[in-house]
């Protein structure tokens, strides 16, 4: 018994709560979407996915479209994270985020580590809608600004003493962040050459160019937010 007693012993998983409530915060909207929410689906998706031709001001005019508010122009940008398209979408994106969260949320702390997923993600919409300008496809899901942490978490990736108190970012430009940036890049250009970047039954489940925008924003943006914690 002085095993199961004993107070030192580690837990199984060492996660972050912040990330364990994202990841249900994600399934459970998927889960009202499939189930209570079903008749409504659609109508949820081009409300809060992010549709570049909301942006278009040629495609308003030409549709006689009223895109609303500056708030409901806005909060697609962030609302899409919170969408997925299936349940394959939404559970590979929590393995993912599992996998490269915590890292981020350790370092950062919750109130930061959820600034740094949104924004990450609002970076990846931008670039999508920079990209795709007056597409109809609503893009959803929170691979964008999964893939900013991804990046941040590479860079935090201990290279120095182990005995140092706060490991520094890996440099942006030192090899392995750039072999790594160059690998992200093509297996993400490829798939969105060969199709597989995600469109599917009228929506767009979070486009090959809305994860290198999150990458390459989180890529860019883990220093000034570390600089953050450091304060």
């Amino acid at each position: 018994m002085a095993f199961f007693q004993d107070p030192a012993r580690q837990p199984f998983l060492r996660v972050p709560p912040v990330v364990i409530w994202l990841i249900a915060l994600l399934i459970a909207i998927h889960g009202l979407l499939t189930t209570l929410l079903a008749p409504h689906a659609t109508e949820i998706y081009i409300t809060y996915g992010f549709i570049p031709a909301r942006y278009s001001a040629t495609f308003l005019a030409r549709t006689g479209i009223n895109p609303g508010s500056w708030f409901d122009q806005a909060l697609p940008f962030v609302s899409y994270t919170f969408l997925h398209g299936s349940w394959p979408h939404v559970l590979i994106n929590c393995v993912w985020l599992l996998a490269f969260g915590p890292v981020v949320a350790r370092r950062f702390g919750t109130p930061l580590f959820l600034g740094f997923f949104l924004v990450c993600g609002i970076a990846g919409a931008a670039v999508h809608l920079a990209a795709y300008w007056g597409s109809t496809a609503p893009v959803i899901g929170a691979s964008a600004g999964i893939s900013g942490l991804m990046a941040a978490a590479f860079r935090m990736v201990p290279s120095g003493p182990p005995e140092a108190e706060v490991t520094p970012l890996a440099p942006i430009l030192s090899t392995r962040i750039l072999l790594w940036s160059v690998i992200w890049a093509v297996i993400n250009v490829v798939a969105g050459l060969t199709g597989l970047g995600g469109a599917g039954a009228g929506v767009n489940v979070v486009a090959w160019v809305a994860h290198l925008g999150g990458y390459f924003a989180g890529l860019l943006l883990a220093g000034p937010f570390d600089a953050l914690v450091r304060r």
